[in-house]
């Protein structure tokens, strides 16, 4: 079954029927996910997947409305992820600003081939600024102004600022935008067009495309390794996302957490990677979430984003004495200023 909704239509929708959890193949399907973090060295992850499907299926039915996810554990003796969660994870739905990661990825990919540079200058107009906004372009009120494109792509991926995402369709127009998605074999991950060339809606993606994206980007077959820690830089930093699977962690645990949420009308989305202490991934996520109650709170009481922060502690509590696998991407020293 296939969702196409925009950004201005979604306030509308009711209620979408979820289709049934999958858990990954010889998984147990019992698990107690109070005795998360006791897999013996090396770590079952079987039976670790199976504690994560446990505190994910707990969740997820506390908070009620419609899931659709995909979470998996990287495992070391094989190319192919130990698959927890697959609830309708190829169902296409908006993924509000979750996308703005794929956004990110485009832009950077244009650094990369060398037709953009990070520190080249955009201006910030009053017209292209969106009034009340999430973010702080819509706080600042002087304009027009000059920022980075660096500057544009943190506060795109840190505090989700909406303006950023204009700022980056003057450099990565829609349509150039969702070819190189494709391109990096994304078909279903797609900003929506609109008239003018250089604006969209942050559109359409899947559980599974999500999570298949956060996993090559932490793989290396995304961007280049300089492009790929500016991405995970920024996701990993205090500043990023902590009401939902961030939030019930300590500010040591946050670094090792890279996570990007979404929010509109009544979805409340986030996907993302959690590193081991050497900083291999050891667990990947997208958990989309639509039709709870309270569908204006938009802040940390919500019942999805109150579900993703006990899911966040259980599934960092099960995976502590797991290693990772793949690349490491340590989290730079986070040291913290009293001006001067």
């Amino acid at each position: 079954m296939t969702i196409r909704v925009n950004r201005r239509t979604a306030l509308g929708l009711g209620t979408v029927a979820t289709a049934g959890t999958v858990f990954g193949a010889a998984v147990p399907a019992a698990a107690d996910p109070g005795r998360a973090g006791q897999a013996g060295g090396g770590g079952d992850r079987r039976r670790v997947a199976a504690r994560i499907a446990a505190a994910y299926r707990r969740e997820s039915s506390r908070a009620g409305g419609n899931w659709q996810a995909y979470v998996s554990l990287t495992d070391p003796a094989g190319a192919d992820p130990v698959v927890a969660v697959a609830e309708s994870a190829d169902r296409r739905i908006e993924a509000y600003s979750v996308n703005k990661i794929a956004v990110a990825v485009a832009v950077l990919d244009k650094v990369d081939r060398g037709l953009l540079t990070l520190d080249q200058q955009l201006e910030v107009s009053a017209a292209i600024v969106v009034p009340g906004g999430d973010g702080i372009f819509s706080l600042d009120g002087a304009y027009p102004s000059q920022v980075t494109l660096g500057h544009v792509l943190a506060n795109l991926l840190t505090v989700s600022d909406d303006t950023a995402v204009r700022l980056c369709g003057l450099v990565c127009p829609a349509a150039e935008l969702n070819q190189i998605l494709r391109n990096k074999g994304f078909p279903n991950t797609q900003v929506q067009p609109v008239a003018n060339p250089n604006r969209f809606f942050l559109g359409t993606s899947t559980p599974r495309e999500t999570h298949d994206l956060l996993r090559a980007l932490v793989g290396g077959t995304l961007l280049t390794p300089a492009s790929t820690e500016v991405v995970l830089r920024l996701l990993r930093s205090p500043a990023a996302f902590t009401d939902g699977i961030r939030r019930e962690v300590s500010s040591a645990e946050r670094a090792r957490i890279a996570t990007k949420a979404g929010w509109f009308a009544d979805a409340r989305h986030e996907a993302g990677v959690i590193f081991d202490a050497a900083g291999a991934p050891v667990l990947t996520y997208a958990l989309f979430a639509d039709g709870q109650a309270d569908a204006d709170d938009y802040g940390a009481t919500h019942p999805a984003v109150a579900a993703r922060a006990r899911m966040g502690r259980r599934f960092l509590d099960a995976t502590d004495r797991l290693g990772g696998s793949g690349t490491r991407h340590r989290a730079p020293a986070h040291r913290p200023s009293n001006g001067g």
